[in-house]
């Protein structure tokens, strides 16, 4: 959502009297503050970036008013809109198309990786790629440690979260640990998944005294509890 506030609320403002050839330094440099605030948010590793302003084949006019350079299209930096708006009763409204060419540092596979099986450190590495867009882009290897493909990964592929997803880690009916930790104290007990679930899936544990406990999933077989107990259910010799 914070991207798309940005996509489409950029404007810039420059008061009149302005140049034929003024309008277009204008989209320009709209467009390249644009590109680098977008760049900025997503959170990319070391952003590089051109911006290239086709100027159509309307005749361009000059504007004697305030003239706003507004973004209408920015899904893609290799092909966006911008629109320059001249006021007054005189005004005009001219569209233009803005390539922008970006590059960044991106998650990338290190090795061949087989569907299912958790990524780990070795696994990832950070290589300056192209991007056509700035959704879906990792730029923090750490991100995605511990994920898994959901189809085999292979060497040199750039990543995406679209590409990945959380393995299980606990099956309904494993026996598992359940750790409580407050300040420097730590607490354990064994108990039994009622739930499957992923790392940080909310999912139901019987404790030794048939408690059920909604906790979450921190690890292979283990779990912390989010609440108090939400039922109760004495075991019976």
């Amino acid at each position: 959502m914070l991207l798309l506030c940005i996509v489409f609320s950029a404007r810039a403002a420059t008061p009149g009297p302005v140049s034929a050839d003024q309008v277009l330094k204008q989209v320009e440099a709209a467009a390249r503050s644009h590109v680098a605030r977008q760049a900025e948010a997503s959170g990319l590793s070391e952003p590089q970036f051109s911006v290239a302003v086709s100027p159509g084949t309307r005749p361009l006019s000059a504007c004697g008013q305030a003239l706003t350079v507004e973004a209408v299209d920015t899904r893609l930096v290799g092909r966006m809109r911008f629109a320059a708006v001249c006021a007054g009763t005189a005004g005009w409204r001219y569209e233009f198309v803005v390539r922008a060419t970006l590059s960044a540092r991106v998650a990338v596979m290190a090795q061949d990786v087989p569907a299912g099986r958790p990524l780990a450190d070795e696994d990832v590495l950070l290589e300056r790629h192209e991007v056509p867009s700035m959704g879906d882009i990792i730029s923090l290897p750490q991100d995605v440690v511990g994920l898994s493909g959901k189809r085999p990964l292979r060497s040199g592929e750039v990543l995406r979260m679209a590409l990945l997803t959380s393995p299980v880690l606990v099956k309904r009916g494993d026996a598992v640990r359940i750790v409580a930790r407050r300040e420097q104290i730590e607490v354990s007990m064994s108990g039994e998944a009622l739930d499957a679930g992923a790392k940080g899936a909310t999912i139901r544990v019987r404790n030794p005294n048939g408690t059920v406990l909604r906790t979450r999933v921190t690890g292979a077989a283990t779990v912390e509890p989010v609440d108090v107990p939400m039922s109760a259910n004495p075991q019976t010799d």
